[in-house]
């Protein structure tokens, strides 16, 4: 299937694969999928890549609902600064097309920061790896599987 499902079945992850039919013109994969899939936002995570001023790729897992906080990031990361990553550098660092990447089976290990809502779920939902594909699970599985840490980067 894709990277991601296959790190997950691999490690023997508990986990559930939801796909539905993606919409190129949707103005918001996120919210697209919670829609779609009839899932509450606020347990519907994006992946967003960052850059520090160092050039080192981070990878954050927020709402789909809310935003990145930038400085909040880069505070997380011990970082003076980050900015949004350029789309093909994470394409390049993760193997996943913008808009299916997956905090799963990236081809780099770059370091992942969860919002510290996702731990309030039994289960959040993450992209599978692919548009119109995501996956649910618990967020510390998710933390397990990529050494991620938890912060206050989400914004409403």
């Amino acid at each position: 299937m894709t990277p991601a499902i296959d790190l997950l079945k691999k490690a023997r992850a508990e986990h559930r694969v939801l796909s539905y039919e993606h919409d190129p013109k949707a103005p918001s994969y996120g919210l697209e999928a919670a829609e779609k899939l009839g899932l509450e936002p606020a347990r519907v995570f994006k992946t967003l890549l960052a850059a520090t001023e160092k050039g080192e790729l981070l990878v954050a897992v927020v709402p789909v609902a809310g935003s990145l906080d930038l400085k909040a990031l880069a505070h997380a990361a011990g970082a003076k600064k980050a900015d949004m990553a350029d789309p093909g550098a994470a394409q390049r660092a993760t193997g996943y097309l913008v808009g299916g990447i997956s905090p799963l089976g990236q081809k780099k290990r770059l370091r992942t920061f969860i919002d510290e809502s996702a731990r309030q779920y039994p289960s959040i939902h993450v992209s599978a790896g692919r548009r119109g594909l995501e996956v649910e699970l618990s967020a510390e599985t998710l933390a397990g599987l990529t050494a991620a840490s938890f912060a206050a980067i989400g914004r409403a």
